[in-house]
């Protein structure tokens, strides 16, 4: 049985499109293109800048998606729209199972942490904002090791840091390349299905795959 769960942060226990609300109102009738597309290309940055040796913490990777998906959008950044809409990842809404996830797996004295790209002032001030402070062991960024997921150092900062090998370690992602990278790691790891039903092709699978975080307490029971 695992000792500790190291949940990914973005898209797993945080809704990363709810800022689709504010992109909406600021920009009219382009709300779902620019909150697709800065999340496109946020990920495709942390890869990039992993292989090119050039890294950026999240908090700048992600306002680089942010003014790249403005101007695909005809827009002009302007520096008070940036801050505003970057503000909203401080306080992006977690899914509707989260919180009662978290409480029931603490509840079953399983050690909980977040493992995630994010730098640590953005993962403080969403865990605060939603209320897991309390509940979590552990708030892990990559800002350490310098490098993103998939990369083994990224998850390689979660064993050591929690005094665990791998194999005793649920990784949790609804990140299918973030659930290939854990698996290649030698995780053994959950796979949320929030968007799609299709895995990567990468050679490597997830243990599980479930449909909501409140389905974790029985895999474990």
């Amino acid at each position: 049985m695992a000792r500790a769960i190291a949940f990914d942060a973005y898209g797993t226990l945080f809704d990363v499109h709810s800022v689709r609300a504010l992109c909406e109102e600021m920009f009219p009738g382009k709300g779902a293109a620019l909150s697709q597309l800065w999340r496109l290309k946020q990920l495709e940055y942390t890869w990039l800048r992993s292989l090119m040796g050039r890294y950026e913490d999240f908090w700048a990777v992600t306002r680089d998606a942010l003014v790249y998906a403005l101007k695909n959008q005809g827009i002009t950044p302007v520096e008070a729209d940036l801050d505003r809409l970057m503000g909203e990842y401080l306080r992006l809404s977690p899914h509707a199972e989260a919180a009662e996830a978290l409480k029931r797996l603490k509840e079953m004295g399983i050690r909980l942490s977040i493992a995630s790209n994010g730098s640590p002032a953005m993962l403080d001030a969403v865990v605060r904002n939603a209320g897991f402070d309390t509940l979590l062991e552990a708030v892990i960024s990559v800002d350490p090791v310098r490098v993103f997921k998939p990369h083994d150092a990224a998850y390689k900062i979660v064993t050591d840091t929690l005094g665990l090998p791998a194999n005793e370690i649920l990784f949790v992602s609804s990140n299918g390349f973030d659930v290939a990278g854990a698996s290649h790691y030698g995780f053994e790891s959950v796979w949320i299905q929030r968007s799609t039903g299709q895995m990567e092709e990468l050679g490597v699978q997830p243990r599980h795959a479930i449909r909501f975080l409140t389905d974790i307490p029985a895999l474990l029971a």
